[in-house]
């Protein structure tokens, strides 16, 4: 109902305003006057509220990203995250000077070259060849230097050193998530697609013995300050599993396993004092993958490694499992 009466007042004002426009043509009739010629006045005012308009927006720019600042993610809770924030914040300041200054000068020319009275006869400046390096060399370096900074920082995080890694298999489908754990062996089962049905959803091959003790979970849990290795799959379609407080995203893509290692710097209690007790880690699906796509996502808790041993220790194996359902 709201909706509908914004939508009814916002017609309103537009018809209210097409109706003094056609007052005042109508009154620029009964005075004779050419409502098509252009005026000294008009131009002074219309390069004033150009000007005007150009300050405001800007000012504007300034007022929401304070405004608005909290809805932005807390610092990273990685050890790569902090240098994907540090890139982040390279590009965003470079990006937002060139706005600021490029904005600046086109309202500021719009104001200073408006038309006059008086014949004004445009300069005709056909060719410049210095100018022509510089707007093209210059903006190419920049960018140059911005690719390499960001190709050498994609570089050092998916080729991390993932030789003490704990391993974790993260598995997408329409519409949720699901983790398999490797049990004492430390060591994950084979799988195979063929294999997926009724309690095996994940196509684990149970004829491997290291699938045994396997555990499935609904849960993410990972330790502070270990370095974890995600192999991430698909079974139906591609997915995008996505950490946003770890600054970690890759797509699962059915019929192939992909990976992504990283290590969590900050554990979910200690968010929940920074951010407030309603804080969750979360794992999203960020591919628009279905009707159901808004709702697929896992928590995922960072504990102390007593915790987690605790929490893993109550988890059945992959083996017990199939017995108990049998």
């Amino acid at each position: 109902m709201t909706n509908l009466l914004i939508i009814l007042i916002a017609f309103l004002v537009i018809a209210t305003l097409v109706q003094i426009l056609r007052v005042g043509e109508l009154l620029s009739e009964v005075r004779n006057l050419d409502v098509n010629k252009v005026t000294e006045k008009d131009n002074k005012t219309q390069s004033f509220l150009m000007g005007s308009v150009g300050i405001l927006f800007l000012v504007s720019c300034v007022w929401q990203y304070f405004s608005w600042e909290h809805l932005m993610l807390p610092a990273a809770s990685s050890e790569h995250g902090v240098t994907i924030d540090k890139l982040m914040a390279f590009t965003m300041i470079l990006i937002i000077v060139v706005f600021f200054i490029l904005h600046i000068i086109l309202f500021y020319f719009l104001y200073k070259y408006r038309k006059g009275d008086h014949n004004d006869v445009a300069y005709y400046y056909p060719h410049n060849n210095k100018l022509e390096l510089i707007w093209t060399i210059a903006p190419t370096i920049v960018l140059t230097v911005v690719i390499l900074y960001g190709l050498s920082v994609w570089d050092q995080i998916t080729n991390a050193d993932t030789s003490k890694s704990q391993v974790i298999e993260v598995y997408g489908k329409q519409f949720d998530w699901m983790a398999r754990y490797p049990g004492e062996d430390e060591t994950l089962g084979s799988y195979n697609y063929k294999l997926v049905q009724g309690l095996n959803a994940l196509g684990v091959d149970m004829q491997d013995e290291a699938s045994l003790d396997d555990k499935l979970t609904r849960e993410l849990h990972l330790v502070v300050d270990e370095p974890v290795l995600l192999k991430l799959r698909s079974q139906d379609i591609i997915h995008s599993a996505f950490l946003p407080h770890f600054r970690v995203q890759m797509n699962c893509v059915p019929g192939m396993s992909t990976q992504f290692a990283f290590t969590p710097t900050k554990t979910t209690s200690e968010m929940k004092e920074q951010e407030g007790d309603s804080f969750e880690y979360v794992l999203l699906c960020n591919k628009i993958c279905g009707a159901a796509h808004y709702n697929m996502q896992m928590k995922v808790v960072v504990e102390t490694q007593e915790e987690y041993d605790n929490w893993l220790s109550q988890k059945n194996t992959l083996s017990e499992k199939l017995i108990t359902k049998k």
